[in-house]
């Protein structure tokens, strides 16, 4: 018998439905000029939907905000010719059997990824702050967190009206819903800032809210959280089990359906005492569904292949010895299937032997 079979099993959530626990997690690609997603972006897309993905997360397509970008070749979510665009993936990916989430986002105060490029307008940040040493625009102001959430509001009404089957908010990885979390971006002493992830975590709570109430009860809403954040990796936001159900808990209130658990390398465990990893904890302490990620099927982590290490197929064994466990529900898988569009289906027919190896070169193309 196939040893990962149990990845197999369908998964409802709300109106999602999902013939396999299997996530391609979302992954910036930067091939969309001026923010508009080409006829090459569909094709990548259909093409993982057609080689049996349960889910595909869409790369982070970023909200309408002039700095909500960081790249100009990364997806908008807004504007009448990106919303084009993606009606015509979304009709591929479901033309192929596909589902399919696009991830909202907002970079916040983070650098350009491109030297020769400026976003059209200021920063946003809750505290003008990027990280502990580093300024980088100015605290947002009510009307410009007001006008952000709407934002939000608005890119997720379009996600359901094109036809979309859920969408998924970007709260990781120091952007700026992470930003308003993490303690060192967030010095604001008004209602979104305090002491705790509690108060901190208000900004992420009024979107959800905001956006819950635009697509309606039955509309699933993934949240993508983290402890580590791009500015500094060995941060942990909330040090017991204790913070973290303080942190998840007003967030799954507010309207998150499932939470995604980014961590580098899904195996390590979250807190001392057990081996529960973040996905784990998040589901036990909330009873939401949670999604794994980090390294999965892969040597390696992913961060480092930004520095140019490649990776070979890794054993999947530690990863079903939990999945079966029942620690979480679903499970996202990244650099694997950029390189390998069949990845699925050579779990699915134990073909492990045609695994293939990852190199950063693939980031090159789609």
């Amino acid at each position: 018998m196939n040893p990962s079979a149990s990845l197999f099993q369908p998964f409802t959530c709300k109106s999602l439905h999902l013939p396999n626990r299997i996530v391609m997690a979302p992954m910036t690609r930067s091939f969309s000029p001026g923010g508009v997603p080409t006829d090459a972006v569909t094709a990548y897309y259909q093409r993982r939907a057609e080689a049996a993905v349960g889910l595909i997360v869409s790369e982070g397509t970023v909200v309408e905000r002039p700095a909500a970008a960081n790249d100009p070749n990364v997806p908008h979510f807004y504007g009448d010719a990106a919303l084009a665009a993606w009606q015509r993936v979304i009709e591929g990916v479901h033309a192929s059997g596909g589902v399919m989430a696009p991830q909202l986002w907002h970079v916040g105060a983070v650098r350009n990824r491109r030297s020769d490029w400026q976003p059209p307008g200021p920063w946003d940040s809750p505290s003008g702050k990027s990280s502990a040493n580093k300024t980088l625009g100015e605290p947002m102001s009510d009307s410009t967190i007001a006008d952000t959430i709407a934002a939000f509001t608005r890119a997720a009404g379009a996600a359901k009206r094109l036809g979309f089957d859920s969408i998924e908010l970007h709260g990781a990885h120091g952007y700026l819903i992470d930003q308003f979390f993490w303690d060192v971006t967030n010095t604001r002493d008004d209602k979104y800032g305090g002491s705790t992830l509690v108060q901190r975590g208000r900004f992420a709570a009024d979107i959800l809210k905001a956006v819950r109430a635009e697509v309606g009860p039955d509309y699933p809403v993934i949240i993508r959280l983290s402890q580590w954040k791009q500015q500094d990796y060995a941060v942990q936001m909330a040090k017991t089990p204790q913070e973290m159900e303080a942190w998840l808990a007003p967030l799954a209130d507010a309207g998150a359906d499932i939470f995604h658990c980014s961590q580098r390398r899904f195996w390590e465990p979250e807190y001392e005492g057990s081996d529960l990893n973040f996905a784990g904890w998040a589901k036990k302490l909330t009873g939401k569904p949670t999604i794994t990620v980090g390294s999965v099927g892969l040597s390696g982590e992913f961060i480092a292949s930004f520095g140019g290490e490649s990776s070979q197929p890794a054993s999947l064994d530690e990863l079903m010895r939990r999945f079966d466990r029942g620690d979480f529900d679903l499970v996202a898988v990244g650099r694997a299937l950029i390189s390998d569009p069949d990845w699925v289906l050579k779990v699915r027919d134990g073909r492990d032997t045609e695994f293939k190896d990852y190199s950063p070169s693939a980031l090159a193309s789609l």
